[in-house]
Protein backbone atom coordinates (compact mmCIF):
# COMPACT_ATOMS: atom_id res chain seq x y z
CA UNK A 1 0.00 0.00 0.00
CA UNK A 2 0.91 3.45 -0.73
CA UNK A 3 2.07 5.27 2.27
CA UNK A 4 0.10 8.85 1.15
CA UNK A 5 -2.68 6.72 1.00
CA UNK A 6 -2.24 4.79 4.94
CA UNK A 7 -1.35 8.70 6.06
CA UNK A 8 -4.61 10.38 4.24
CA UNK A 9 -6.57 7.07 5.78
CA UNK A 10 -5.51 7.17 8.96
CA UNK A 11 -6.36 11.24 9.48
CA UNK A 12 -9.66 10.13 7.71
CA UNK A 13 -10.29 8.05 10.31
CA UNK A 14 -8.96 10.10 13.23
CA UNK A 15 -11.51 13.23 12.59
CA UNK A 16 -14.36 10.63 12.35
CA UNK A 17 -13.90 8.94 15.56
CA UNK A 18 -13.19 12.33 17.22
CA UNK A 19 -16.30 14.21 15.75
CA UNK A 20 -18.62 11.91 18.10
CA UNK A 21 -16.75 12.50 21.44
CA UNK A 22 -16.42 16.37 20.70
CA UNK A 23 -20.87 16.25 20.49
CA UNK A 24 -21.06 14.11 23.52
CA UNK A 25 -18.96 16.21 25.72
CA UNK A 26 -21.55 19.11 26.01
CA UNK A 27 -23.91 16.81 27.14
CA UNK A 28 -26.67 18.96 26.77
CA UNK A 29 -25.65 21.42 29.45
CA UNK A 30 -24.50 24.09 27.31
CA UNK A 31 -20.49 24.61 28.48
CA UNK A 32 -18.21 25.04 31.56
CA UNK A 33 -19.81 26.02 34.57
CA UNK A 34 -16.29 28.20 35.28
CA UNK A 35 -15.61 31.56 33.69
CA UNK A 36 -12.27 32.88 34.64
CA UNK A 37 -11.69 36.64 34.87
CA UNK A 38 -8.55 38.59 33.66
CA UNK A 39 -6.92 39.78 36.89
CA UNK A 40 -8.30 42.49 38.79
CA UNK A 41 -6.44 45.42 40.11
CA UNK A 42 -6.88 48.52 42.02
CA UNK A 43 -4.43 51.31 44.12
CA UNK A 44 -4.04 51.33 47.13
CA UNK A 45 -2.51 54.99 48.76
CA UNK A 46 -0.77 55.26 51.02
CA UNK A 47 1.33 58.60 53.29
CA UNK A 48 3.94 59.76 51.38
CA UNK A 49 5.17 57.39 48.68
CA UNK A 50 4.40 53.99 50.20
CA UNK A 51 1.74 52.89 47.55
CA UNK A 52 0.42 49.44 46.92
CA UNK A 53 -1.10 47.68 44.01
CA UNK A 54 -3.74 44.44 44.82
CA UNK A 55 -4.05 42.12 42.39
CA UNK A 56 -7.12 39.71 42.57
CA UNK A 57 -7.92 36.71 40.73
CA UNK A 58 -11.49 35.33 40.04
CA UNK A 59 -13.67 33.51 38.39
CA UNK A 60 -17.41 33.04 38.51
CA UNK A 61 -18.83 28.98 39.09
CA UNK A 62 -22.47 29.10 37.14
CA UNK A 63 -23.75 25.67 38.12
CA UNK A 64 -27.43 26.50 37.10
CA UNK A 65 -27.14 25.86 33.01
CA UNK A 66 -29.81 28.36 32.03
CA UNK A 67 -28.07 31.51 33.86
CA UNK A 68 -24.29 30.85 31.86
CA UNK A 69 -25.21 32.43 28.92
CA UNK A 70 -26.62 35.36 31.10
CA UNK A 71 -22.94 35.29 32.42
CA UNK A 72 -21.06 35.03 29.62
CA UNK A 73 -23.03 38.25 28.07
CA UNK A 74 -22.41 40.11 31.16
CA UNK A 75 -18.42 39.87 31.90
CA UNK A 76 -17.68 42.98 30.79
CA UNK A 77 -19.98 44.55 33.70
CA UNK A 78 -19.35 41.82 36.18
CA UNK A 79 -15.33 43.23 35.66
CA UNK A 80 -16.25 47.18 36.02
CA UNK A 81 -18.74 45.91 38.89
CA UNK A 82 -15.81 43.87 40.70
CA UNK A 83 -13.18 46.89 39.72
CA UNK A 84 -15.33 49.28 41.67
CA UNK A 85 -15.79 46.56 45.02
CA UNK A 86 -12.36 46.23 44.79
CA UNK A 87 -11.18 49.81 44.39
CA UNK A 88 -13.72 50.52 47.46
CA UNK A 89 -12.11 47.66 49.54
CA UNK A 90 -8.61 48.92 48.44
CA UNK A 91 -9.15 52.82 49.54
CA UNK A 92 -10.28 51.43 52.63
CA UNK A 93 -7.04 49.75 53.07
CA UNK A 94 -3.84 51.40 54.71
CA UNK A 95 -0.55 50.70 53.55
CA UNK A 96 1.14 48.03 55.10
CA UNK A 97 -1.68 45.98 56.36
CA UNK A 98 -3.34 43.02 54.78
CA UNK A 99 -6.78 43.71 53.13
CA UNK A 100 -10.05 42.25 54.31
CA UNK A 101 -11.01 39.47 51.91
CA UNK A 102 -13.96 38.20 53.95
CA UNK A 103 -15.52 41.83 52.81
CA UNK A 104 -13.97 42.02 49.76
CA UNK A 105 -16.12 38.66 49.11
CA UNK A 106 -19.22 39.59 50.31
CA UNK A 107 -18.72 42.82 48.51
CA UNK A 108 -18.09 41.40 44.98
CA UNK A 109 -20.40 38.42 45.69
CA UNK A 110 -23.34 41.05 45.81
CA UNK A 111 -22.15 42.93 42.43
CA UNK A 112 -22.38 39.71 40.99
CA UNK A 113 -26.06 39.03 42.31
CA UNK A 114 -26.66 42.72 41.55
CA UNK A 115 -25.10 42.47 37.90
CA UNK A 116 -27.16 38.94 36.75
CA UNK A 117 -30.07 40.01 38.40
CA UNK A 118 -30.45 36.64 40.41
CA UNK A 119 -29.07 34.59 42.33
CA UNK A 120 -27.04 31.20 40.91
CA UNK A 121 -23.46 32.18 40.17
CA UNK A 122 -20.59 32.01 42.52
CA UNK A 123 -17.68 34.46 42.93
CA UNK A 124 -14.88 32.37 43.45
CA UNK A 125 -11.23 33.90 44.85
CA UNK A 126 -8.13 32.38 44.13
CA UNK A 127 -5.43 35.25 44.82
CA UNK A 128 -5.25 38.55 46.45
CA UNK A 129 -1.97 40.11 46.78
CA UNK A 130 -0.72 43.13 47.76
CA UNK A 131 2.42 44.52 46.46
Amino acid sequence: MDRRTLFGLAAVAATAGAAPARASDTGGGGGDPYTRLPTLTANIGGAGPRRAIMTVEAGVDCPDAALRPRVAQSLPRLRAAYASGLQRVANETLSGSPPDVERLVALLQTATDATLGRRGARLLIGTVMVV
